[in-house]
C-alpha cells in the first residue's frame, strides 16, 4: 500500500516536514501556489497542511479526488470551506490552543504602545525632530482595563494586566462568577464595561452576536478618552465609527491588528493620529509558529496512518469500529446542543446530558463533546467537538453525564438540560427508523420533529386561533412552510410550535410573529 502524501502549501517549520517523513508520510512543500495551480495539484494528495494564506475553497475541494484531511496550523479556519469539506468527507483539523500566549502578548504590546505613543514617537525621533513635549503618555497602573471576551486569550491578558497593577473588568456571557473570581476579574455587563474602562481589549470570536460589538452606539457610551485594542477578529469594531471618534477626540487612540477586509491595503483608520495598525501579527512569533506547525503535523500523520482524529472542527474523535453506531447519535447530540445554545442568551452555569436505553451502553464521550460544541458554537465560532469540553470547563460550566439503562417512551434517547442564571431548560431526542435524529421533548413538552436548516421556535399560550394566525401570516409573507409541529403541557397552558420553512425568515416577518396574540417568545433556529 503506498504511503499517504501531504502537500504543505504555506510556510511551515522544517521540523514539521521532518515529522511527516519520520512517520512514513510523503510530503511536498509548494508555497505561494495560485488558485489555479492549487486546484491542479491537489488531486495527488491525501492531506493538505496550511496556515492562513492558502484558501481551501469549494473549487479546491471539488478537485481533491483523494484528499482526506486539511490541517490548519492555527486556530481560525476562516480560509477553509468547512461545510464543503464536510460534505466531501474531508476532516478539517486545527490547533486551537497553540497561539494563546502569543496573541495575548501582542494585545498587551499594542496597549502599551498606545499608552505611550511609541510608534509615532519613533517616527518623529528618527526624522530628527526630538518632539519630547508632544508625546505625553499615560500610565497603565491604576487604570481600568475592559476585557471583552474572557476565554483562553482574554484570561491571559487579564492575568498580565493585573500584574501591571491595572483593575480588570470583563464582559463575557459565558464567564461564570466563580471563574471570574478565580482569574481575578470583575464580571460586568457590556454597558458597565464601556462606562468604566480606560482601555478596552477585544478577545471574542466574530459571530452574528459579536459583529460590531464596538458600534457607534457603544463608542458613544464609552468613557471619554478611552483607548481601544482589537487583536481578535476584524468586524468586531465599526471601523467608520471608530475613525470618527478618534478624530473627535472621544476615543484617545486605537490599536488594531485585524481588519474587516484583509489584507488591509487601505482603511479609514490609516493615517490617523493615535492609531496603531499591524498586519495580523497576533500569532506571529517563532515559538507559536513552531508549536502549531509541529502539532498539525502530528495530528495529520496520526489520522492518515492510524485513523485517529484529534482537534477536528467537523467530526468528533471516533474509532473506525464505533463509527456506524455512533455517527447518528453524534449528529443528534450536536443538534440538541445547538437548539439549546440558540435559545440561551444568559450565562451558562451547568449542563447535564442523560443517555437513556441503548445509547447508554455506547462510547458517549464524542456525544457529550458534540452536544457541548453545538451548545457553545452559536456564541463561539472557534469551538469544535474536541475543544468544547475544555472551553466549557475553562468558563466554569459544570458538566454532568448520566447513564440509565431504560426509561421513557423510547428505547434509546438523549436528554440535554442546561442551567443558565435562574432558568433550567431541557430537551430530548432519539434516532428515528431511518437513522435520522428527531426531537421528542422540549421544556418537558412532548414533541416529534426533525431539525432542518431553517426553523421557527415559537412559545405561546394554548389559545384557539393561533395556528390559523401564524399560518396566514407566514403565507402572506411568502414564507413556505415545510412542516408544522405543536406540543403543549396541558389544554390552555404553555405550548410550543416548531415550524420548518424553506428559507431564513426575514426580520420583519419575525417581528410580526412576535406581535401575534399569546406569543411569549419567537426565535429563528438554524441546523
Amino acid at each position: 500500500m503506498p504511503a499517504p502524501k501531504v502537500l504543505i502549501s504555506d510556510d511551515m517549520s522544517a521540523a514539521a516536514v521532518a515529522i511527516f517523513k519520520d512517520r512514513g508520510v510523503d510530503v511536498d512543500v509548494r508555497t505561494n501556489l495560485s488558485k489555479d495551480e492549487l486546484e491542479k495539484a491537489i488531486g495527488a494528495y491525501d492531506g493538505l497542511a496550511v496556515r492562513s494564506s492558502t484558501k481551501v475553497t469549494e473549487k479546491v475541494l471539488a478537485a481533491a479526488g483523494r484528499l482526506k484531511v486539511v490541517g490548519r496550523a492555527g486556530i481560525g479556519v476562516d480560509n477553509v470551506d468547512v461545510k464543503a469539506a464536510t460534505a466531501k468527507g474531508v476532516i478539517v483539523m486545527n490547533t486551537p490552543f497553540g497561539n494563546s500566549i502569543t496573541t495575548a502578548e501582542h494585545a498587551l504590546s499594542m496597549m502599551m504602545s498606545l499608552a505611550r505613543q511609541i510608534p509615532a514617537a519613533d517616527r518623529s525621533t528618527q526624522a530628527g525632530k526630538w518632539e519630547k513635549s508632544r508625546f505625553l503618555g499615560v500610565e497603565l497602573m491604576g487604570k481600568t482595563l475592559g476585557v471583552v471576551g474572557c476565554g483562553n486569550i482574554g484570561a491571559v491578558v487579564a492575568d498580565r494586566a493585573l500584574g501591571l497593577k491595572m483593575k480588570v473588568v470583563a464582559y463575557d456571557p459565558f464567564l461564570t462568577p466563580d471563574r471570574a473570581v478565580a482569574i481575578g476579574v470583575e464580571k460586568v455587563e457590556l454597558a458597565e464595561l464601556l462606562k468604566r474602562a480606560d482601555f478596552i481589549t477585544l478577545h471574542t470570536p466574530l459571530t452574528d452576536k459579536t459583529r460590531n460589538i464596538i458600534s457607534a452606539e457603544a463608542i458613544a457610551a464609552a468613557k471619554p478618552g478611552v483607548r481601544i485594542v482589537n487583536c481578535a477578529r476584524g468586524g468586531l469594531v465599526d471601523e467608520n465609527a471608530l475613525a470618527a471618534a478618534v478624530r473627535s477626540g472621544h476615543v484617545a487612540g486605537a490599536a488594531l491588528d485585524v481588519f474587516e477586509v484583509e489584507p488591509a491595503k487601505e482603511n479609514v483608520l490609516f493615517g490617523l493620529d493615535n492609531v496603531i495598525c499591524t498586519p495580523h501579527l497576533g500569532a506571529s512569533t517563532t515559538e507559536a509558529q513552531e508549536k502549531v506547525a509541529l502539532q498539525i503535523a502530528e495530528q495529520m500523520a496520526d489520522y492518515l496512518l492510524t485513523g485517529a482524529i484529534t482537534n477536528a472542527v467537523n467530526f468528533p474523535s471516533i474509532s473506525a469500529d464505533e463509527a456506524p453506531r455512533l455517527v447518528p447519535y453524534v449528529k443528534l447530540a450536536e443538534e440538541l446542543g445547538s437548539f439549546a445554545g440558540q435559545l440561551t442568551d444568559t450565562v451558562l452555569e451547568a449542563v447535564r446530558i442523560e443517555y437513556i436505553g441503548e445509547v447508554a451502553g455506547l462510547n458517549t464521550r464524542p456525544l457529550t463533546a458534540a452536544a457541548l460544541a453545538g451548545l457553545l458554537k452559536p456564541s463561539l465560532n472557534d469551538v469544535n467537538m474536541v475543544s468544547a469540553a475544555a472551553i466549557a470547563r475553562e468558563r466554569g460550566i459544570a458538566i454532568e453525564e448520566v447513564r440509565r439503562d431504560q426509561g421513557g417512551r423510547f428505547g434509546s434517547c438523549v436528554r440535554l438540560t442546561v442551567k443558565a442564571a435562574s432558568l433550567e431548560r431541557s430537551l430530548a431526542g432519539t434516532i428515528g427508523p431511518a437513522g435520522r435524529g428527531r426531537i421528542i421533548e422540549v421544556r418537558d413538552i412532548p414533541m416529534d420533529f426533525e431539525p432542518t436548516p431553517h426553523m421557527l421556535f415559537v412559545r405561546n399560550l394554548d389559545r384557539p386561533g393561533f395556528i390559523g394566525r401564524i399560518g396566514t401570516l407566514l403565507g402572506d409573507a411568502g414564507v413556505n412552510i415545510a412542516t408544522f409541529n405543536l406540543g403543549r403541557e396541558k389544554p390552555g397552558g404553555d405550548a410550543i410550535c416548531m415550524v420548518s420553512v424553506d428559507e431564513r425568515v426575514p426580520d420583519g416577518v419575525l417581528a410580526k410573529v412576535a406581535a401575534l396574540p399569546n406569543v411569549v417568545r419567537v426565535r429563528r433556529l438554524a441546523f
